[in-house]
């Protein structure tokens, strides 16, 4: 059965190229590439390291793991933090 929403856990995939590898400073909205959407994070991690892994000759790339339920709830964090 689904989950509600406060217990989702949803985390983002994504890459493309840096203007500098130790920044999240993304050279070309066009070409960045969405790995995907995941229900938890150690998910995420191992899409991440996958891909991550798959464009290690290339400093310029970057995956990047963004946790979309604090995007999308941000009041909840908020109130667990206190």
């Amino acid at each position: 059965m689904g989950r509600a929403m406060g217990e989702n856990k949803m985390h983002l995939v994504f890459g493309g190229h840096v203007s500098d590898p130790r920044t999240l400073d993304f050279d070309d909205f066009s070409s960045m590439h969405i790995v995907g959407i995941y229900p938890n994070y150690e998910e995420a991690e191992e899409a991440w390291r996958a891909w991550a892994q798959r464009t290690v000759d290339d400093a310029g790339m970057k995956y990047v793991v963004v946790h979309l339920h604090r995007l999308l709830e941000p009041d909840v964090i908020k109130s667990a933090k206190k």
